[in-house]
């Protein structure tokens, strides 16, 4: 049985949009847990673009949101896309107000640099392309200098503990102290995305869907689970092992670098308007293209770092890593998973369908993404939503009479399996690489499924035992979740029959009118881990009743 301590308020995840949240509750106590060694954890330091906010003398929030409905190709909430804009820059002059550590003229004024799908330059940056790295360590540091937060490394969330349709705490195991049951009021998600589903990934190792997964076995509501954004333009350097791929911040091609095939010839221009500012979707496709054929293609951004090598020191870092002398030659590229546009789904102030949860950052499903992330959103979304939902709890409050709930058992779990679980954890990553990646068709979807099911009927067939080391459930708690995700993600891209965002069917290649809505569905809609026999229920006008 495990260990039982009251915590009021659980935050799970340790990126921008945990640190915020848990800093915005500030002087009510919160515990945060994490399952990496060290306080920061997730995508967020990996984040080289910037913030993008609509601060600069010709810019407003309005133009900002209508680029962020077009990126999202037609089903982008643009009420939410409106509040994102307007307090993402109001957030944004805060930090600047406050000293935070964005690069700046001379005189002070914030240098703002353009992206790909924006109509300004409006992105922000923090140590040139070192953003995330930047903003994440002075959020940490504030949360390791507030009393009220009790940060916990090395604690991996299982599963949340649901009864009666609303969330009671959260069953973890800790390295030190072994199983504890935290019961709290409110648990708030800020677990980041899904990168390491997929062979090739931008993300870090411990991007495994634990949140999407740990929601939807708690039945939670989750929506436009098949929309992932693959990034265009990370360093192919793979050698094999599976390991997240350096990404080239999307900044370079604002700065003027370029795209090459395999003859040495720019082949943007002809594919969109914008040529290498177009939409990720099509930029990440068009590489697709052409490396899928065979042909070597590379960026060339040797004019980009002639004119201003400085703010690139991240790249410069990562090339000379890789043995690669960007200022002198092109440097070969490849698509990779980046983003999850899907997720829990909220409401503005972060509510999810089962009360007392909530979720914010990547893991959440607000509609301000829709089909395809603006770049430099992600960040923006961490701050804005981080901070709406510390706001509703407070409103909400803490404490208060609650009926008692049996303490939860703890899971048997494989021991000394470690090469077993890292074989199956490589086997699913693979089979969503080559079936449900940048291009998509009913007959690969299917083999998906058929593969996955068969993944599953091996992880549970593995001799299971408690106790086991905490490096053990964390292999088997990813892995499961994995397993999940990745059926959640591609029984969703199976039965979204059109190509919109970042959801490309061969088979149907055109977008839908009859398609062009939001997609909600929970675990209870499907026996997730078999191949499909009836469609997903869905609704195309509302969140689900209860948000």
């Amino acid at each position: 049985m495990p260990a039982v301590r009251d915590a009021g308020i659980v935050v799970i995840g340790s990126g921008m949009a945990g640190l915020t949240t848990s800093l915005r509750l500030s002087p009510r106590p919160v515990t945060l847990l994490t399952k990496t060694p060290d306080l920061l954890g997730g995508s967020s330091p990996y984040a080289q673009g910037g913030v993008a906010a609509a601060i600069g003398p010709d810019d407003d929030p309005g133009e900002h949101a209508a680029d962020t409905v077009t990126a999202g190709a037609g089903i982008t909430d643009a009420l939410m896309a409106r509040l994102l804009a307007a307090e993402g820059a109001d957030q944004v002059r805060r930090l600047l107000a406050s000293g935070a550590a964005f690069d700046r003229d001379a005189d002070g004024t914030p240098m703002l640099g353009r992206e790909a799908a924006h109509g300004r330059a409006r992105i922000v940056h923090a140590g040139g392309d070192a953003t995330g790295r930047v903003l994440t360590h002075e959020f940490a540091d504030l949360v390791r200098r507030t009393g009220s937060i009790t940060v916990m490394t090395q604690a991996f969330a299982v599963d949340l503990i649901v009864r009666d349709g609303r969330v009671h705490g959260v069953l973890a195991r800790h390295a030190e102290d072994g199983w504890i049951f935290h019961r709290a009021s409110h648990v708030v998600l800020a677990t980041g995305g899904v990168g390491s589903v997929f062979l090739h990934t931008t993300n870090p190792a411990e991007n495994t869907g634990d949140g999407l997964a740990m929601a939807a076995r708690a039945g939670a509501a989750l929506g436009d689970l098949e929309f992932v954004q693959f990034h265009p333009t990370a360093l192919a350097a793979d050698d094999g092992s599976g390991k997240p791929l350096p990404l080239l911040t999307e900044a370079l091609r604002g700065a003027g670098a370029v795209m090459l095939d395999g003859q040495g010839r720019r082949f943007m221009p002809a594919e969109h308007p914008d040529a290498e500012l177009a939409p990720r979707d099509v930029v990440a496709r068009a590489v697709w293209r052409r490396v899928a054929a065979g042909e070597r293609v590379t960026l060339d951004m040797r004019a980009a770092l002639a004119k201003d090598a400085g703010h690139f020191p991240t790249v410069l870092d990562l090339c000379a890593q890789a043995g690669i002398d960007p200022t002198r030659e092109p440097v070969p590229i490849a698509p990779a998973a980046h983003y999850h546009m899907g997720g829990v789904v909220t409401d503005a102030d972060g509510h999810t369908s089962i009360d007392g949860l909530w979720a914010c950052g990547e893991v959440a499903n607000t509609g301000v993404h829709g089909a395809n992330r603006l770049a430099s959103n992600s960040l923006l979304e961490a701050l804005v939503f981080g901070d709406r939902v510390a706001r509703a709890i407070v409103v909400a409050g803490v404490g208060g009479k609650r009926p008692p709930i049996a303490i939860p058992a703890i899971p048997s779990v494989p021991a000394g399996s470690g090469e077993a679980v890292a074989a199956l954890r490589g086997r699913v990553r693979r089979a969503m690489y080559d079936h449900v990646g940048l291009s998509r068709d009913a007959s690969g979807l299917d083999r998906a499924l058929t593969l996955l099911a068969g993944l599953e009927t091996e992880r549970t067939g593995m001799p299971a035992q408690a106790p086991a080391a905490f490096a053990d459930t964390v292999a088997w708690g990813e892995l499961r979740n994995l397993l999940l995700s990745a059926v959640l993600i591609t029984r969703a891209a199976s039965q979204r029959e059109e190509s919109r965002g970042a959801h490309y069917r061969s088979d149907f290649p055109a977008a839908s009118p009859a398609w062009q809505h939001r997609r909600f569905i929970s675990l209870r809609d499907f026996d997730a881990l078999r191949v499909p026999q009836q469609p997903v229920k869905e609704s195309r006008h509302a969140v689900p009743a209860g948000l």
